[in-house]
């Protein structure tokens, strides 16, 4: 940790979790005036299906409270519930109902949790910020470069390639360098009840009754034909787009003598194309709302990530006038879907990413 750093007031996030928790420690034993902040995001009463859910809620803002108590650092919590539903659940909402598949954590990180941070950390006139994210910040000639964690399979900087580098700036990770098991023994030998606590793996503000049935209860279905993507056969109807994705098996309820899967999804036809299992493999996605971390050439070779849990893929990437990207993967990815983040990776280093927004069909209608 920089020494330059040392003694300075810093805000962090805290969810009540292992994570947020020991990065507050590792803060304080490093000479930080540290504050937590959390973030109350939703609560069961919004809806039938947030009723089991996992972090950011009432209760497990009691649990941050208890972890900041055992820590002796003061602890604030923030109502943004309305702000959650506005800039993350009606997004998600509304990218389903069109064919899309979003990632509300990426969403929650650009709209909700660092502006908030920043916002917070201004009114108080403190310079830095903190999370528990698993990844890296350096520096080159004062400007900051994101970089994936020392424990890769932890490694978090998939979610947060849409940072400004203002806020990069700001920011502190001190998990970066850490292990998973390393956080885990630490909580365990400091006592803290967070290291009890389930780590979850699943959308925010999902239960374990899934999307579609949170879905359910906020799209109106719109019933439309299942057509098998290579002749144009009609082959049953759907009750909504909004319960598919790309790549999906489940759901269909086509009679078949071999598996089928979701290849497209046309939203303005509310019409869903299956085919065969390679049909879902592509090579080419269009790429927008690209955030630039390191400036590029009009054209580059990079490891690319569509998914936040898979490997990072080598492709070309060549800008066009419209500063959005061709991605061009040399071997073809598993059903990459509207929606999905792209991230650009060179070696360790983040250069940017975006919202993936057309998939170029190597078998096009």
């Amino acid at each position: 940790m920089n020494s330059e750093l040392i003694s300075k007031k810093v805000i962090i996030g805290m969810s009540g979790g292992v994570d947020s928790t020991i990065a507050a420690f590792l803060l304080k034993k490093h000479g930080f005036d540290v504050e937590g902040i959390s973030f109350i995001l939703y609560e069961a009463r919004m809806h039938k299906a947030l009723s089991k859910a996992p972090c950011c809620s009432i209760e497990a803002m009691r649990d941050a409270q208890k972890n900041a108590q055992l820590l002796r650092i003061k602890h604030n919590i923030i109502d943004l519930r309305d702000e959650f539903l506005e800039m993350v659940i009606e997004p998600f909402i509304r990218s389903y109902s069109k064919g899309m598949t979003p990632n509300p954590c990426i969403l929650c990180n650009r709209h909700i949790k660092f502006p908030y941070l920043i916002k917070i950390a201004d009114e108080r006139n403190i310079n830095f910020i903190s999370t528990g994210h698993y990844a890296n910040i350096s520096y080159k000639n004062e400007f900051p470069i994101l970089k994936k964690a020392h424990d890769l399979k932890k490694d978090q900087s998939y979610v947060l390639y849409s940072l400004s580098h203002e806020t990069l700036k700001r920011l502190i990770l001190p998990l970066g360098i850490k292990t998973k098991n390393e956080v885990k023994d630490m909580a365990n030998k400091l006592d803290f009840p967070a290291a009890m606590r389930k780590e979850s793996q699943e959308i925010c503000f999902i239960d374990s009754n899934g999307y579609c049935n949170f879905l359910d209860g906020m799209i109106e279905p719109q019933t439309g034909p299942i057509i098998d993507i290579k002749t144009s056969e009609i082959l049953g109807y759907h009750k909504g787009i909004h319960i598919y994705t790309i790549g999906q098996r489940k759901r269909l309820g086509i009679a078949s003598r071999e598996p089928r899967y979701v290849i497209k999804i046309d939203a303005e036809k509310h019409a869903v194309y299956i085919g065969k299992k390679d049909m879902a493999m592509q090579t080419q996605i269009i790429v927008n709302d690209i955030n630039w971390l390191v400036p590029q050439k009009e054209t580059f070779r990079a490891m690319v990530k569509i998914r936040s849990m898979m490997k990072t893929e080598p492709a070309t990437v060549e800008i066009n006038e419209h500063l959005n990207a061709k991605i061009t993967f040399d071997k073809p990815q598993w059903a990459p879907a509207p929606g999905q983040s792209a991230v650009f990776y060179q070696d360790a280093i983040v250069i940017g990413g975006g919202i993936i927004s057309d998939v170029l069909l190597l078998d096009a209608l």
